[in-house]
């Protein structure tokens, strides 16, 4: 395990996933409709398991350009990026000596990956490869045939004869050996497609060994079984911090794959919500595009990604390289911290004034609203006894106008090194028995 200190991860805050695949062609969901879909991707589809593969055939995406999306992501404020190398069908997006299922074999005849990964690397960001243990094209896995559904999530399909899987098994280290050893360094592996078989069948010790030695700085997520360096909770944002590293991974409408019968996109507001809710609890969010299949990314995408860029460009300071910041019982909202500022996210409308309890009030020096840097009028309430102690702590109450307001998410930052620490929740407790008098006013600034 990769220990908890210092990490680019850390500092990150946004991420941008990119599932891509030849069924793209087709506006079909990526890997999923060839086993005849499941229950968590309402918009997918059902075809054939050759009918799928057969997309690989005609697969030529001329209209990627891995360095116009990797100067996107830098735009959009996103850290780091992850694409999909090689999802449950076995499509290779790299070029692989191991298989003639790949990009090389298709007209497009390039390597997705090292392109991917050049661009990346190009524009400073960190660069991340997802790749599916399972393979449902495989002849040793064995491959997928349309009288195994239905499909049943969590139940492993057929297993093959010992010697077939040991084929396998070597065939599928061989491919994460390529990936890790011929693009340079890599800085995270995105594992999936471990619920099919258990951890010895994967051999995951060894995997691990292998991964290790080729990229001894390399985060792993926790789909490689007992060996993943942080959490990957799907579709939602878990309602209390998880311990260690984790990380929202998330679709912007219903659908990993491009889908263009899935219209149900969230908003730019919602998308910037779910952001600060997962940078408040310490994770980062991994949110999804999925090219089309001549490589150009969705309108849809690009206008909702372009609205959270400009958010970011003058909000990004409250999401990249923060912790945690208030605790639930201090503010009504997600907040962040970071050295000496606190920045709390006003996510509903209206707003007239917000509070924010438990703070140092002698310590605060100022209040602003992040974007415009435009200092709000703030005020205090201490209980009787607070009052007559050097370091009071109190209600913070700001006033917010309502042309401050953003349309998505407003950020007001109060500065004050430790002014909103809270002492020992004891000290609170016994100040709250003993105090039988009425709030005062005794602000700075109103």
């Amino acid at each position: 395990m990769v220990q908890q200190q210092a990490h680019w991860f850390d500092s990150a805050g946004l991420g941008v996933f990119l599932h891509w695949d030849a069924a793209s062609q087709a506006g079909w969901e990526i890997s999923w409709p060839m086993v005849g879909g499941v229950f968590s991707l309402p918009n997918g589809q059902q075809v054939g398991a050759e009918e799928y593969h057969a997309l690989s055939r005609t697969f030529s995406p001329e209209r990627w350009d891995a360095r116009a999306v990797a100067r996107l992501l830098v735009e959009w404020g996103a850290g780091y990026a992850v694409l999909t190398a090689k999802h449950h069908n076995g499509f290779a997006l790299f070029d692989t000596r191991l298989s003639d299922h790949s990009i090389m074999q298709a007209p497009y005849g390039r390597d997705i990956v090292r392109e991917f990964v050049e661009a990346l690397r190009a524009e400073g960001l960190r660069v991340g490869l997802y790749f599916s243990l399972s393979d449902w094209h495989h002849p040793d896995y064995p491959a997928w045939r349309d009288d195994m559904r239905p499909y049943v999530l969590g139940e492993s399909p057929p297993r093959p004869d010992p010697e077939a899987w040991r084929r396998y098994r070597t065939f599928m280290h061989g491919q994460v050996r390529e990936l890790l050893s011929n693009y340079g360094q890599i800085d995270l592996l995105w594992f999936d497609g471990q619920w099919e078989r258990t951890p010895e069948e994967w051999d995951v010790d060894g995997l691990n060994a292998i991964i290790r030695q080729l990229q001894p700085n390399i985060l792993v997520n926790d789909r490689l079984p007992l060996h993943g360096d942080y959490a990957t909770p799907e579709q939602f944002v878990p309602s209390v911090p998880l311990d260690g590293r984790w990380e929202t991974c998330m679709t912007m409408n219903e659908s990993w794959g491009y889908n263009p019968t899935d219209t149900d996109y969230k908003s730019v507001a919602e998308i910037l919500r779910t952001l600060v809710e997962t940078r408040s609890r310490g994770g980062n969010l991994l949110l999804n595009l999925s090219p089309t299949g001549d490589g150009s990314l969705p309108s849809e995408q690009v206008e909702r990604m372009t609205a959270v860029a400009e958010w970011m460009s003058s909000n990004g300071e409250s999401v990249r390289d923060v912790r945690p910041g208030l605790q639930p019982w201090q503010f009504y909202g997600p907040s962040t911290q970071s050295g000496s500022k606190t920045y709390a996210f006003l996510v509903m409308h209206p707003v007239d004034k917000v509070t924010v309890r438990g703070v140092r009030t002698s310590k605060v020096s100022s209040v602003t609203e992040l974007a415009s840097g435009r200092e709000l009028a703030w005020g205090v309430r201490l209980p009787i006894l607070e009052q007559r102690v050097p370091d009071p702590v109190g209600e913070l109450v700001i006033t917010v106008p309502k042309d401050v307001l953003n349309p998505y998410v407003t950020v007001v930052v109060i500065e004050g090194d430790q002014a909103c620490s809270p002492r020992d929740p004891r000290d609170e407790k016994r100040i709250l028995s003993t105090d039988h008098g009425t709030s005062a006013d005794a602000g700075s600034g109103v």
